[in-house]
């Protein structure tokens, strides 16, 4: 009876430390053998439980066609409430997973839809066999859902590798991911900041300025060269923009002026304004720290560039909720074991759709657009630049 007790038991603990192994070897991220490791970035499904077809595709394609070591999800996974879409999906006119009683949001209703909309893309990320790891998104906390609510649905996707590590007030969900190369250093890390509802607050800097000395010192005195991804982006991403004519091309007015992204500096395609400013302070900790050579964000959807500030690239990428307009696409990023800081960063788009069954992606080749020869075709280029910036010097007056 001992001896058979006593199997049992020995049986249980070969289950047991298979099990943690399995997990320790889930978050062991490293270099592949050719010298490599991708990463996939997507943002902003922002879908219900009635999921668009599209959004479902675009995200099941880019996994097929990135074959990514790494997914970095940059939030706003699922949409709060709003007035929708037409014919995209099974439910037209209405939008969002938030359910409301008497004006309040109804908890319960509201997290069985939230659970559906989110399993739509978790279980494409689960089914991958990838790792992946989400920074949350405005529209995640707008939901009336805790953040530990959210790490409960999380944890049911066994290759989701989000952790709280931070201990900031507002309970937001920051980790970092270290990448190992063949000898088993950590040769490169990854940050994920929760921006909450409206970015990064002063505990979190905090928090991340304390974890990345900590990797410092173990790195011998060297930063760990990193990248960060969030879902809403630092204001210094306007420091990819210079003061223009309302004649240039790409030129978009603000109450301060008329700016385009400046094409020394930075590539690609965006449609909001943004303007230069002065360092933000979670900008100027990623200098103080030395780590941080890209930080690259959601939010915007249809914005899809990036550039140098001080060092740094910063970038926007497209976003996947069909129920808005695109571009809609992906951003791939290909590390290289023996050259980190020089990684490979490219833009892909969707084009097409599941309906017509001709959806794929395009990748993004950045050029910069020459003035039209022909006087007239450069006269109506002209004016066309200077109403579309009037419009947009009206909106941002108001907004």
């Amino acid at each position: 009876m001992k001896k058979t007790i006593s199997a049992v038991l020995a049986l249980i603990m070969i289950m047991s430390v298979t099990v943690f192994a399995g997990a320790a070897e889930k978050k062991n991220l490293k270099f592949s053998e050719d010298g490599t490791f991708r990463i996939l970035q997507l943002s902003d499904t922002q879908d219900d439980q009635y999921p668009a077809d599209d959004m479902l595709n675009l995200v099941r394609l880019s996994i097929e066609e990135s074959d990514p070591d790494l997914i970095v999800f940059t939030g706003d996974l699922v949409e709060d409430s709003r007035i929708g879409d037409i014919g995209i999906d099974g439910e037209s006119f209405r939008e969002g997973v938030v359910v409301k009683k008497n004006g309040e949001i109804d908890h319960d209703a509201t997290l069985e839809n939230l659970t559906a909309a989110a399993d739509a893309v978790l279980k494409i990320f689960q089914e991958s066999g990838v790792p992946f790891v989400i920074a949350q998104g405005n529209n995640d906390h707008k939901c009336g859902i805790s953040n530990e609510e959210w790490l409960e649905i999380y944890g049911k996707y066994s290759n989701c590798l989000l952790e709280d590590m931070s201990s900031d007030e507002g309970g937001a969900l920051d980790c970092n991911l270290e990448i190992k190369d063949s000898t088993g250093k950590t040769a490169f890390n990854i940050w994920i900041m929760d921006t909450m509802r409206g970015g990064a607050a002063q505990d979190q800097i905090e928090w991340y300025k304390s974890a990345s000395a900590e990797l410092k010192e173990k790195n011998g005195g060297e930063p760990v060269p990193s990248i960060l991804f969030q879902h809403i982006q630092v204001k210094d991403i306007g420091n990819l923009f210079v003061e223009c004519s309302p004649f240039d091309n790409g030129a978009k007015g603000t109450t301060s002026g008329f700016y385009r992204l400046n094409d020394e500096i930075a590539h690609g395609y965006n449609f909001f304004t943004y303007y230069p400013c002065e360092p933000s302070e979670q900008f100027k900790a990623w200098k103080e720290q030395g780590d941080v050579i890209g930080a690259f964000f959601g939010h915007q959807h249809v914005e899809g560039f990036s550039g140098m500030v001080d060092g740094i690239e910063l970038g926007f990428t497209y976003g996947s909720e069909m129920a808005k307009t695109g571009p809609y696409g992906y951003r791939l990023i290909t590390l290289h074991e023996d050259d980190v800081k020089n990684y490979d960063n490219e833009l892909y788009t969707y084009e097409g759709s599941v309906k017509f069954n001709n959806a794929h992606f395009e990748k993004q080749i950045d050029s910069v657009s020459d003035e039209p020869s022909n006087p007239v075709l450069k006269a109506f280029n002209a004016i066309k630049n200077f109403v579309v910036s009037i419009v947009f010097f009206i909106i941002n007056l108001f907004a």
